[in-house]
């Protein structure tokens, strides 16, 4: 995705003027009726992707399949809904659906509602009925968990005997966990060594295995009620957005439609803000609950509201009360939530069962674990040190939000100021986000010259450049980047890469999008006649290809780092590669850039390295545990007989705590927030203990460690 401060303003003028010719040539009807949302929505949508997107498919026969191909995918990934003869009744749409696009109708999307809901219903009485009657785990049986290795069910027999096994390896789940808590508890030492062991009882009774499989089924019962409940909110809209957004993904995995609150989400990811009252609010038997208070936020200095609280209506104002019980939570947020300096009245149930109308002035709302920090690393007299940047994130819409490439300018200022010896740039889990931040941020680390090189669907590639001669830091570097770093994040390690300006560290690929995004907001491009039929939403549509200065594009290899480590994630099928109709590989000419003067020893600090991995107890560990993971995965039956699947846990939990005690013998390391920032924080409790949790779980991390080794081989 990238910022506006990299868009082009003729390019972006140009396309939007494409979404507004197309919508008054596209929408006239010939029955003279006005045309209706979904269809103005499809067309505007098509219109977009045939003119704007980097590879513009052809709208035929092929697109057809693609688009039946997800849509049946998204409906029923699980086949665990319809039945073989309703797929065979969806097939006579597979080459019809480009037919129907591009004329404006809906019968596949229709017919698939029609089906889907028909066998909702008849899936409801099934598990209930199932769930009624206790399960036999004696019997000698299986259960397949891997959809794709099932097809759908032929008739309501098989659907039922389906049924019948899935819910029982629900149960014998809930069953086994629930036998295991009762086993600890039982297990626990005594308080006094001269107590009896009939006095040692906890004040919970043992329960049977038979009361244990009661209740297992009870809460089986209760998550599919609820499961169940929340797919009855589903409305047309809710269909149409996901039928949108399966026709963007066949052009690409990040070619996507955003229902208006699907795009608030999205903002709210890339810059860590948003506007509301500044609660964590979760779902919870179908009430709409309090779960925290963001410190410092409107509902913080308001004060009435508290966790636990149950909101049961909102008001905008002086408006009447909207009751939001049994709503879905993001339907409900969308109602909380609001423009900055505007009036929230909430009617909550107090965990006392009084109630009571709370007004909230909405204000920004900061998400703190959003944006950069750093730490230092005392190793053996060596002071280094370490910076966490969860995205790129930047303020697309100008609000006056934070830069990821200004903050992590000021936390590389203030390391230097602890005059550490090396630093460690953190990216593992780094989705990405602003393509210009990523620039800015490499340009910290270089002299000058091209970051990446940008390509649309046609013409001669644009170079991205750093033009501020000024290297803020020139000491040791180490990018650590995993299978999660994507995006503006692959763009910097690559380019820390080619520079050979530090060393990439990590497991044995990013995630290969080497893709750039834009999004236009659909209801610019319409005309005032549609003002009846806002919103429609927007569209993210890919634009542009990105390329290392090397000629080689990230897209879908992702990058693959100078030293490799074992991954705990390396068993996941994870990356763009695994995607739906990912954009395929290329390269095109390298840019003209001068390497660093001073590069690290790559092959001599691999060489250490790997000597050190291989006699690591710790990676060790980790790597005969992905080899297990690899093969478990791949046996993807499991036994219903729960003496197995008991055994079969209990292996696993010994092999996972055997990982466990290993790391947790490691030495730990000396990692510390900057005393600089302690100072700043001041008595702000809250804002302390969160510096406390951000090095926590840094201080046996196994990784990390490695790369403090290598730096300081390095150094």
């Amino acid at each position: 995705m990238s910022s506006p401060r990299l868009k082009i303003g003729l390019y972006a003028s140009v396309l939007l003027a494409v979404f507004v010719l197309a919508s008054y040539k596209l929408y006239q009807r010939n029955d003279g009726r006005p045309p209706q949302k979904d269809e103005v929505l499809i067309k505007a949508m098509l219109s977009g992707l045939s003119q704007a997107h980097y590879q513009p498919e052809r709208i035929d026969d092929a697109f057809s399949k693609r688009v039946f191909d997800l849509y049946l995918k998204r409906l029923d990934g699980s086949k665990k809904f319809l039945l073989k003869t309703d797929v065979d009744q969806l097939g006579r749409y597979q080459k019809d659906i480009d037919n129907q696009v591009q004329r404006g109708t809906h019968e596949f999307l229709d017919l698939s509602t029609q089906l889907m809901d028909q066998r909702m219903k008849d899936v409801q009485g099934l598990y209930r009925e199932i769930l009624a009657k206790p399960f036999d785990f004696t019997v000698e049986e299986t259960f397949e968990t891997e959809p794709d290795k099932v097809d759908f069910a032929a008739n309501a027999a098989a659907q039922r005997e389906e049924w019948r096994k899935f819910l029982k390896y629900q149960t014998m789940v809930r069953l086994s966990e629930m036998m295991e808590e009762q086993a600890r508890k039982k297990d626990k030492p005594l308080a006094s060594t001269t107590a009896k062991p009939s006095e040692a009882t906890t004040s919970e009774p043992v329960r049977t295995p038979e009361q244990m499989e009661a209740e297992a089924r009870k809460r089986v019962l209760k998550y599919f009620n609820d499961y169940f409940s929340d797919l009855a909110q589903n409305d047309a809209n809710d269909r149409l957005a996901t039928y949108a957004n399966v026709i963007a993904n066949t052009y690409d995995p990040h070619t996507e439609y955003f229902a208006p609150r699907d795009k608030d989400n999205f903002d709210i990811a890339m810059t860590g803000r948003f506007e509301g009252i500044g609660a964590t609010l979760q779902e919870k038997d179908n009430q709409i609950k309090v779960a925290d208070i963001v410190p410092g936020s409107a509902s913080a200095r308001q004060g009435e509201l508290k966790a636990g609280d149950i909101i049961l209506r909102v008001a905008q104002g002086a408006e009447e009360p909207v009751s939001v019980e049994g709503w879905r939570l993001d339907k409900a947020i969308t109602l909380i939530r609001g423009r900055k300096n505007t009036e929230v009245r909430l009617t909550v149930r107090k965990p006392d069962n009084s109630t009571k109308v709370i007004p909230i002035i909405r204000d920004v709302v900061v998400i703190e674990e959003t944006y950069a920090q750093s730490a230092t690393i005392e190793e053996n007299g060596t002071k280094l040190g370490y910076i966490k940047l969860p995205n790129f994130y930047a303020d697309f819409n100008d609000n006056g939000g934070r830069s990821s490439a200004a903050d992590v300018k000021k936390e590389v200022e203030k390391l230097k100021q602890e005059n550490v010896k090396g630093i460690v740039l953190d990216l593992r889990f780094n989705g990405g986000g602003s393509l210009q931040d990523a620039v800015e941020m490499v340009g910290l680390f270089i002299d000058s010259g091209p970051v990446v090189q940008v390509r649309g669907g046609q013409g001669a590639p644009t170079i991205l450049n750093d033009r501020d001669p000024r290297v803020q830091y020139s000491g040791p570097l180490i990018v650590l980047v995993n299978k999660y770093s994507a995006s503006a994040s692959e763009i910097l390690a690559a380019a820390i890469q080619d520079y050979k300006r530090g060393i990439v560290m990590g497991s044995a690929s990013t995630y290969g999008k080497g893709t750039v995004q834009r999004i236009f907001d659909l209801d610019d491009a319409m005309p005032a006649e549609f003002n009846g039929i806002k919103p429609f939403g927007s569209l993210k549509l890919t634009t542009q290809k990105f390329y290392r200065i090397n000629g080689g594009s990230t897209q879908f290899k992702g990058v693959i780092p100078d030293i490799i480590l074992p991954d705990a994630y390396s068993y996941l099928d994870q990356g763009e590669k695994e995607t739906d109709y990912p954009l395929k590989w290329d390269e095109i000419t390298p840019a003209r850039y001068r390497a660093w003067n001073d590069a690290p020893a790559i092959d001599k600090l691999r060489q250490a390295s790997l000597a050190r991995v291989n006699s690591s107890p710790s990676f060790t560990q980790l790597s005969d545990m992905v080899k297990r993971m690899v093969k478990r995965k791949d046996e993807t039956k499991v036994s219903l007989q729960l003496t197995n699947y008991r055994a079969e846990q209990q292996q696993a939990k010994l092999e996972a705590d055997k990982y466990e005690a290993i790391q947790n013998a490691a030495q730990p390391m000396a990692i510390t927030p900057l005393a600089f920032d302690l100072r700043q924080l001041g008595a702000d409790t809250t804002k302390v203990n969160r510096a406390s949790r951000f090095v926590k779980p840094l201080k046996k991390d196994i990784t990390l460690r490695e790369a403090v080794a290598v730096l300081k081989d390095e150094i």
